[in-house]
């Protein structure tokens, strides 16, 4: 039986570190949206050496930022294969161009942008710990490994990403907030920008969550 439903999409944003990905898995199980991020799109072309991923590559190794033509061309593609779905887009758009882009395609119903403390994101970052081979990550303060250094399934030693060092945690924050200003301007000035403000992720939730209870349809309600 076809539902007959408005399509809902969505793009969520908040800096690295900011509970963007807990939130993300949050909604998508809640609601029925399908999730897609750039940074998983991103990976996906460079580990395929698509002609873009190894584009994509020589920019991630030198520090700088992917082209906004060359993020929007991929982002829009994936979109366009999900056809008629709702979505949550997270990680994108990241300037002025590509929302100005997404909007020539597609209309945004909603932005959610989580807003946490700079100061609590860096204590959450510096934290972090990774095993590399699996992707497993740790945090010393809420979710340490059982053996300290030690990943709990190999045993292998953890590394802590240079994504997680306090300098290049200072300079990522920074520079988040320079880029991203503007777009959180730009979808304010168009009325679709809510933000929730908070420190733990467990507590911006429950009001993500009512506001989506609020803005959705019930038929993209999922099981509780």
């Amino acid at each position: 039986m076809m539902a007959l439903h408005k399509i809902f999409r969505a793009v969520i944003m908040g800096p690295p570190g900011s509970g963007k990905g807990t939130v993300s898995a949050r909604i998508t199980k809640s609601f029925v949206l399908k999730h897609l991020s750039s940074g998983d799109i991103l990976r996906c072309n460079v580990n395929a050496q698509t002609e873009l991923g190894l584009l994509l590559k020589s920019c991630i190794d030198q520090g700088q930022l992917v082209p906004d033509d060359v993020m929007s061309r991929l982002i829009l593609s994936d979109l366009r294969g999900m056809g008629q779905s709702s979505w949550l887009l997270d990680g994108f758009p990241r300037t002025v161009s590509q929302a100005e882009t997404l909007d020539d395609a597609y209309s945004v119903d909603t932005v959610i942008n989580l807003n946490v403390p700079f100061q609590t994101i860096k204590q959450r970052l510096t934290s972090r710990w990774t095993h590399l081979p699996s992707g497993r990550v740790y945090n010393i303060d809420f979710n340490p490994p059982k053996v300290p250094g030690l990943d709990d399934v190999t045993g292998e030693p953890l590394v802590q990403r240079d994504d997680d060092t306090p300098e290049t945690v200072t300079r990522r924050l920074k520079s988040y907030e320079t880029l991203t200003e503007p777009v959180l301007e730009y979808y304010r000035s168009k009325g679709v920008l809510e933000t929730f403000s908070g420190t733990e992720t467990n507590k911006i939730w429950p009001h993500v969550e009512e506001f989506l209870n609020r803005k959705l349809p019930s038929v993209h309600r999922g099981a509780a």
